[in-house]
């Protein structure tokens, strides 16, 4: 028996997934991609009300990429910024994040500060309040972090930077798919995310919303003949919407296969999903933290399905190769990922397991008494 426990890192796609995008891939072995995708250009305008349900948007507010790491460069590159601009994170700040905002406001002389985070370990809302003046330009926020499972406050975040004039750029590429994610209910500006792991669609899609307000704001720069018109020798006209963000070339099957997991998450509900992962998760914690020598490492009021371990005498890496050699599948979270929390709270590394609502409770349980038997030796 396999007990899958990664799906924040890359989860398992239902059978109507694999089935669109392997059609649609035979399809084109048989007519050619070009008409393959005139076969299904219905389906493919239609998916942009579909994320717009999901994500609590307009369709003309909803672009698609690559990947949720390419959402969030491509909005971050349209964000004006200049010499004496600031830009506030987090300490969850993940890594593909933090790394294009160090470096951009360095280029352009503004400056990147750290919001601290409260002794419950999400961002701290006064702290942040008290840092907040017209110089900030955008407030970067990870809604779920990779390698604890705190949930931030985005709604909170966005209120207050709004008074401001900041624009709220949520990363959600954990959190979309395992909880609700509405861009009219938290107030992002721009949220991102990813296909391929709590809404269990294929590797190499990803979502990008760009609200109307937000979009006014923005000077996209990586644009193709998708996202604009050559107009004349030397004339331009930009798309107005967030298409304008999308590049020509993009894979049909995958954009397929990722409209077919959005159908399948919406039919399930995104409240029950949320309830029946909450459920996996706090019953992997509390079974974890029953384990002798076994420290659960998750902070926040608010839980995600991410949950992180570690086991005295064993390094992350020995815990997850034993854990496989008994058909359990984690994965290990690194301080380079997330270097501003896991130095503040002194870890090198951390367990990662992410039970999806398709774990049985009973695979739960098991994977407890397998953590038990794999660092039982070593303390």
């Amino acid at each position: 028996m396999t007990i899958f426990l990664d799906s924040a890192g890359s989860s398992l796609p239902p059978r109507e997934v694999v089935d669109e995008v392997v059609a649609h891939l035979r399809r084109e072995a048989e007519v050619g991609g070009y008409l393959a995708a005139q076969e299904r250009e219905a389906d493919l305008e239609a998916g942009y009300g579909l994320v717009a349900e999901l994500l609590g948007a307009r369709p003309d507010e909803v672009a698609f990429t690559d990947s949720a790491t390419r959402s969030w460069l491509t909005a971050f590159d349209a964000v004006p910024l200049a010499e004496g601009d600031r830009v506030l994170i987090s300490e969850a700040e993940y890594a593909g994040t933090a790394i294009p905002i160090l470096r951009r406001t360095r280029e352009v002389g503004a400056v990147a500060e750290v919001v601290p985070s409260d002794p419950r370990g999400q961002v701290d809302l006064d702290a942040l309040t008290a840092m907040l003046d017209e110089r900030v330009k955008l407030v970067s926020l990870t809604h779920a972090p990779t390698n604890s499972g705190l949930v931030n406050p985005a709604r909170e975040v966005a209120a207050a930077a709004h008074e401001v004039g900041a624009l709220v750029l949520l990363d959600a590429c954990q959190s979309i798919g395992q909880l609700p994610v509405r861009a009219d209910e938290l107030g992002a500006d721009v949220i991102t995310g990813t296909g391929r792991k709590w809404l269990r669609g294929p590797r190499g899609t990803g979502v990008l919303v760009v609200r109307r307000a937000a979009a006014e704001v923005l000077r996209p720069r990586l644009v193709d003949l998708h996202g604009a018109r050559w107009t004349g020798p030397g004339e331009v006209r930009l798309r107005e919407d967030a298409r304008v963000h999308e590049v020509w070339e993009t894979s049909v099957a995958d954009r397929l296969g990722l409209l077919a997991a959005v159908r399948h998450a919406l039919a399930k509900g995104l409240d029950v999903i949320e309830r029946e992962v909450g459920e996996r998760a706090g019953r992997l914690r509390d079974g974890l933290s029953a384990l002798p020598g076994v420290t659960v490492r998750d902070i926040g009021e608010r839980r995600s399905g991410i949950v992180t371990f570690t086991a005295d005498g064993l390094a992350a890496d020995e815990v997850k190769r034993r854990l496989a050699g008994r058909g359990v599948t984690v994965t290990v979270s690194g301080a380079p990922s997330t270097l501003l929390d896991m130095t503040r709270r002194g870890l090198t590394e951390v367990v990662r397991a992410s039970p999806h609502y398709f774990v049985g409770l009973d695979e739960v349980d098991r994977a407890v008494e397998l953590v038990g038997e794999v660092t039982a030796g070593d303390r």
